[in-house]
């Protein structure tokens, strides 16, 4: 099974980054190698701070409104993902538990969407219709 790891901001981290910092990347670094060797790591990134992002908010008639960071509630703010192949959900929460103290705020571990998921609201012709391109490498869609 896939999951996505998504890490969220921990209210004593900061948002920009700092010298204190190249010590948590270096045992993050550790941890990924860790995920390599056990086959478990598919991918990985961290994202930059709210000051540097948007959010579009959609208004349900097919209007769309674009908001500048930074956002000012860290405890949501997603700060990097994973994407882990694990065999079920008690390994990944295993993988999970250890992440260095550094780098934990909180994480949140998502199952992928499967084509077995689908069975039942598609077809299995759909199921089976090939998809071109890049598209359908890591997930369903």
């Amino acid at each position: 099974m896939r999951v996505m790891v998504f890490s969220k901001a921990n209210e004593a981290q900061p948002m920009e980054p700092t010298p204190e910092m190249v010590e948590a990347f270096a045992a993050m670094d550790g941890f990924i190698e860790a995920l390599v060797q056990a086959g478990v790591f598919v991918a990985a990134a961290g994202l930059k701070p709210t000051a540097q992002s948007k959010r579009v908010l959609f208004d349900g008639r097919g209007g769309a409104a674009a908001i500048d960071g930074p956002f000012t509630e860290t405890k949501e703010v997603v700060v990097g993902f994973s994407i882990w192949e694990v065999k079920d959900m008690d390994e990944a929460l295993a993988w999970a538990k250890r992440i260095p103290a550094a780098m934990a705020g909180e994480v949140e571990i998502r199952p992928f969407m499967e084509a077995a998921d689908l069975e039942g609201f598609v077809s299995p012709e759909e199921m089976k219709a090939p998809r071109d391109g890049e598209r359908g490498k890591l997930g369903v869609a």
